[in-house]
């Protein structure tokens, strides 16, 4: 089955704020690559300071969802937002990522993957590899994909930095497949 989308509908990988310019190509080339989809980075925005909770002190991850799937970004189908800045939804105190199921518009917050729990800083191979990895999942869930409940696939949730550094590079065969499907039927 090709999965391949048309040019006009590549995905577009968002830079947002002050995101290192790695960030946003490792995050296209992963999605080209292990998805055989077209990505291209956009250019940059800037972060959208209404989405800041001052008691919190983070930003609201369904405010910046808000924001930016109101914007037009012309010839892209979906978008992935890497960003800077610490994110949360009102259930977690933190979140890698966040997306819509079937939404158009993922995000993905390097505030935290680039931190060990004990504050050191990671190498930025595994930087690389925790980016990829929150990219790919939100983006499964802008394709219709939900949590799986195999630990060996990508789209297994995972609220910590060491179990996403255990999650694999790659979806299950079910989920692969479901994710095929989404994007042949030009969802």
């Amino acid at each position: 089955m090709n999965n391949t989308l048309e040019t006009t509908a590549a995905i577009g990988v968002l830079p947002v704020g002050m995101v290192p310019e790695i960030a946003p190509k490792i995050t296209a080339t992963h999605i080209s690559g292990y998805l055989n989809l077209p990505a291209t980075v956009l250019g940059p925005a800037d972060i959208p300071e209404a989405a800041f909770d001052s008691l919190r002190l983070q930003y609201d991850a369904g405010r910046v969802l808000d924001i930016f799937e109101s914007r037009d970004f012309g010839d892209v189908r979906k978008v992935v937002a890497v960003l800077d800045i610490d994110l949360f939804v009102p259930i977690f105190t933190h979140v890698f990522g966040e997306a819509r199921q079937g939404g158009n518009v993922a995000l993905v917050s390097l505030y935290r993957l680039g931190k060990h729990p004990n504050g050191s800083t990671p190498a930025s191979p595994l930087l690389h590899e925790r980016t990829a990895k929150v990219s790919l999942h939100e983006l499964g869930h802008l394709f219709g994909l939900f949590h799986c409940e195999d630990d060996r696939c990508l789209m297994h949730f995972s609220g910590g930095l060491e179990a996403l550094d255990r999650l694999p590079l790659h979806f299950c065969r079910y989920c692969l497949r479901y994710f095929n499907e989404a994007v042949a039927n030009g969802k």
